[in-house]
């Protein structure tokens, strides 16, 4: 091996960036190897035909602030800070009358409901809060090798949960397992206004409203987003752009179109990578932020793992349900700015998701719609991986149809004032953008694979069997959507 790093960073995506920054910042030799052409990996914005540029993968999105803060990014944070500048979350009616969600909208569906707006608000605020502050706190590697550091951290993790009061403490510990459903209730009567939250408690993951768990999903999303609606809507690349330029700066390097085949491991130590052209890279660390099963068992290989190891990697749940359908317009296709939901009521988000249990399509799916200028973005609930009938590729154009199909109740001049269009189905989220199943989230974002069961129940510490390895992808505890933390988290344990 004629090169030799302190770090290799497997996957530009958002977190291996994050991670790669920080270490480079430090004055470490660090190389980042991404298989695609581009940086940013779902966190990207990409070109499909002449005027139609879209954020792929993942809307939006913003990291958490004192990333930006510490890696002196650049990025405009002051829409995130207040609600009265961002777009809307609007939850789109079969009458017409459709339900903007503040509490002077919601006076027209329910007094009562738009009575308890405040304290609702008020509560997933602090229980995001919360979240986010055991997001920042390393999981230690229950029940094995409990360290006084790690537990230090728990420590910090439960001073905070005391600061918050012991009211929202205990909702906030309660709200967890609850169903979204069922958390929804204790708040509000309307239906409408009920299942659009429900709506972003299930989006991204396989699971409806009615699951236990939901609630724990819907406090997620709420932090990811800062609320309900998508900020930075068209601007996705310019995260990773920004983060690519620090590592850049502080001396990294970033290759890219550079696919890494095999994990270098010699009697359970970490030695490099091999490319798959061929090329052999030493390091003394690699940090892979591509999702754990793909790390594990493709680029590791089950032979140099431990067996129970083996076996716990291979029953991580991914079960990606999503597709995005991009659409192409000719400017007047009548959508309003903001964020909207099909999401009448909460047997409709249920339905939905029992269409996925069975390896079906929804036929009356679960659709969240953003538009950037021309462009009509639309995100597809329920389309699960694994098909009971038929493959991916012969599925396209039964996804537009159905999603156009149901956005033609509300608008209904939309179909005849498309130019082009663009279909991303979970098999193109396996094959062109990495994640093994189509799982957003590298895993779902479950109550037996979160906090410190995260990938799995015993490794949530970023560590790996194989010394000198490392995960930092969302798949690991602090992950899923857009935030950046479990980069930064990888950091705290390599210090």
């Amino acid at each position: 091996m004629t090169n030799s790093y302190d770090f290799i960073i497997i996957g530009a995506g958002h977190n291996g960036l994050v991670a790669a920054a920080y270490r480079a910042k430090r004055g470490k030799k660090v190389l980042v190897l991404e298989r695609r052409a581009v940086v940013g990996g779902t966190v990207v914005t990409e070109l499909f035909g002449d005027g139609f540029t879209v954020d792929s993968v993942q809307t939006g999105g913003y990291l958490r602030p004192h990333i930006i803060k510490d890696l002196k990014l650049g990025l405009d944070t002051s829409g995130t800070s207040t609600r009265s500048t961002r777009p809307p979350f609007i939850s789109l009616q079969p009458d017409g009358n459709h339900l903007i969600l503040n509490a002077e909208a919601i006076k027209c569906f329910s007094e009562k409901d738009a009575a308890r707006w405040g304290d609702f608000v008020r509560f997933m605020d602090k229980a995001a809060y919360i979240l986010d502050v055991a997001y920042e706190t390393v999981m230690p590697r229950l029940p094995k090798d409990f360290s006084l550091r790690e537990g230090y951290g728990l420590l910090e993790l439960g001073l905070e949960l005391r600061l918050a009061g012991r009211r929202d403490m205990v909702n906030f510990i309660r709200a967890l397992p609850m169903t979204a459903q069922e958390l929804l209730e204790e708040y509000f009567e309307s239906e409408p206004l009920k299942a659009a939250l429900a709506a972003l408690a299930i989006h991204g993951h396989t699971l409806g409203p009615m699951e236990a768990g939901t609630g724990y999903t819907l406090i997620h999303n709420w932090l990811n987003r800062g609320g309900l609606a998508h900020v930075n809507v068209g601007r996705a690349g310019e995260i990773t752009k920004a983060l690519a330029n620090a590592v850049k700066s502080f001396g990294g390097e970033i290759r890219t179109g550079a696919e890494v085949e095999r994990i270098q491991v010699d009697t359970y130590t970490c030695k490099g990578v091999v490319l798959k052209s061929g090329e052999e890279i030493s390091a003394d660390t690699v940090i892979s932020a591509v999702d754990p099963k793909r790390t594990l068992l493709n680029l590791v290989g089950a032979p140099n793992l431990p067996p129970e190891f083996v076996w716990k990697v291979q029953s991580i749940k991914m079960r990606g349900s999503v597709a995005k359908i991009h659409l192409l317009t000719d400017g007047s296709h009548g959508i309003p700015e903001g964020t909207l939901v099909v999401a009448p009521s909460i047997k409709y988000l249920e339905k939905a998701y029992d269409a996925a249990k069975y390896g079906e399509i929804s036929e009356k799916p679960y659709l969240e719609i953003t538009t950037s200028g021309n462009v009509v973005s639309i995100h597809f609930q329920f389309a699960p991986y694994h098909l009971k009938h038929g493959t991916w590729n012969l599925k396209h154009e039964t996804l537009k149809d159905l999603a156009i199909n149901t956005l033609a109740a509300y608008f209904p001049n939309l179909q005849s004032r498309i130019t082009n269009y663009h279909i991303i189905t979970p098999l193109d989220l396996e094959q062109t953008y990495g994640l093994t199943e189509g799982d957003l989230n590298h895993g779902q974002l479950m109550l037996d694979q979160f906090l410190f069961m995260r990938p799995i129940p015993g490794w949530s510490n970023h560590r790996t069997p194989i010394d000198n390895l490392y995960l930092c992808g969302s798949g690991v505890h602090g992950g899923g959507g857009v935030s950046g933390a479990a980069g930064r988290n990888v950091v705290k344990v390599l210090k």
